[in-house]
């Protein structure tokens, strides 16, 4: 994998969110890269994400974890498909226009989790991605996303 996740790309205004901002000291920090044509994360699991079921993970979490690979996944994807460098000027943002999460068997706690996103559909303002978590190599929940980019004018400071 390279050096620089997708995330360690975006714009320090924009490096906050619980799910992968590098500057904000109590989230995942979740780090998203190419394999291949497909994006991979991983996330292991503190004890205090338990479930409802012991043992387990908790279902807000699998879906967090979706969500901020897949919105990664779609600016790398954008990126790429414009030929751009990640990082480069303005900086391109994604947010969630809608994330379905189907919940396959229960994600043990004990676990390194792997994301995973496929890349379905680049257009000029929206991305699809699919995405996968697995947990001991076996699929524990599969999300759908679309992704859209924020103007370019978000981007900047007010």
């Amino acid at each position: 994998m390279p050096d620089k996740a997708f995330q360690d790309f975006y714009p320090e205004d924009f490096s906050h969110c619980y799910g992968c901002g590098k500057s904000n000291e109590h989230g995942h920090h979740l780090k998203s890269h190419w394999d291949g044509e497909t994006t991979v994360a991983r996330f292991t699991p503190q004890p205090y994400y338990t479930g409802g079921v012991p043992g387990n993970v908790y279902g807000g979490l699998i879906a967090s974890l979706l969500d901020c690979h897949g919105a990664a996944s779609a600016a790398a994807a954008a990126c790429k498909a414009e030929g751009r460098e990640m990082g480069s000027a303005p900086p391109m943002r994604f947010v969630t226009a809608s994330l379905k999460v189907d919940y396959l068997r229960p994600t043990p706690i004990d676990a390194e989790l792997e994301v995973r996103g496929e890349i379905v559909e680049v257009k000029a303002r929206k991305v699809t991605v699919n995405l996968s978590l697995t947990a001991h190599g076996e699929v524990c929940a599969r999300g759908h996303m679309v992704a859209v980019r924020l103007p370019d004018a978000a981007a900047k400071k007010p």
